[in-house]
């Protein structure tokens, strides 16, 4: 009976060891995620060998910056956000130039034109300007298509949608840069802040028809303080977007994850601004301000244009005999 006894605990004991030995003999296997190596034979194609002789274990994935994941989600919230300040902007000035009306000019228009731009500037001015609109446009497909369009169009139809706004967005950028880094380059001298800036602010521009702001027409150098505030909002945002959005296009150029998702949250920031912006940019420039298109058509302006919005630089400008 004891020699039984001895004989079922031993076996037990020897069960339960199993699994211990076992997993003390286990040795890591070459498995398909070890690099393939390319060795040259001579006179002969290269072999592919993936099986390497000291097998080893992948290395564990760098853990994701949480922060990063929380500020892009959900996709709702910042598709909602682009979507409703780009389209909510236009409504707004609408909605303004309803209940104020124009910025007229006061003595009307005197036939005679200054120049203002030269042929350089108008052409760079328009090669960002139009790269500028074709981004936003097929920025916002690719933000909020999803959730605003492709419920409503067929699944080929979305697919060959989207993938042309891809194609468009990425081809415009080169565009946007080549005009971004002109005109920043080329007016950057012309938007330095002035002694009469703070008064423009306080005067909100002049364009005001209503109260005691009605009627006044504050002191303005080639570029009044509106006009610098976009141009150095464009110039700062302009560059985030153009850094963030290369970094995009090509994630290579990053070492980890965390690089592109840090690049994907400037861009969508500084499109939210620069989108904003450009909305209030086209108002004033077709609909607010009478006569103000004409600058960036021909490179001209009227004389009573330029004494009413700029003073101070048609002051300085060579008077005509």
């Amino acid at each position: 009976m004891k020699r039984l006894i001895t004989v079922i605990t031993s076996l037990t004991a020897g069960i339960y060891s199993l699994p211990l030995l076992a997993s003390e003999t286990l040795m890591p296997q070459p498995q398909q995620w070890q690099p393939i190596q390319e060795i040259a034979v001579q006179g002969d194609i290269p072999e592919l060998r993936g099986m390497p002789l000291q097998p080893e274990f992948p290395a564990p994935l760098a853990q994701v910056n949480q922060g990063y994941l929380e500020t892009l989600a959900p996709a709702t919230w910042w598709a909602d956000l682009l979507t409703y300040s780009f389209f909510g902007m236009f409504f707004v000035l609408a909605l303004f130039v309803l209940i104020n009306g124009k910025a007229k000019l006061t003595q009307g228009f005197s036939g005679h034109k200054v120049n203002r731009w030269s042929g350089m500037d108008i052409l760079f001015h328009w090669i960002g300007a139009i790269a500028c609109l074709l981004l936003i446009v097929t920025g916002l497909a690719m933000i909020a298509g999803r959730f605003w369009l492709e419920p409503n169009m067929g699944a080929e139809r979305w697919i060959g949608f989207i993938g042309s706004s891809v194609a468009i967005h990425n081809l415009m950028a080169f565009p946007f840069i080549l005009g971004w880094l002109v005109m920043v380059v080329k007016w950057a001298n012309k938007q330095l802040p002035e002694a009469c800036d703070l008064g423009w602010f306080k005067a909100l521009g002049g364009y005001l028809n209503f109260g005691s702001f009605k009627g006044k027409h504050p002191d303005a150098g080639f570029a009044n303080a509106g006009e610098k505030l976009w141009f150095w909002c464009f110039a700062l945002f302009g560059a985030l977007m153009i850094g963030s959005g290369v970094v995009l296009m090509f994630p290579s150029l990053v070492a980890t994850k965390d690089g592109a998702n840090l690049a994907l949250i400037l861009h969508l920031v500084s499109a939210f601004v620069l989108g904003a912006f450009t909305v209030v940019h086209i108002y004033m420039a077709t609909v607010i301000s009478e006569g103000g298109m004409e600058c960036m058509l021909t490179g001209k302006c009227d004389e009573n244009w330029a004494k009413q919005h700029h003073n101070l630089w048609f002051q300085k400008l060579p008077k005509s005999k």
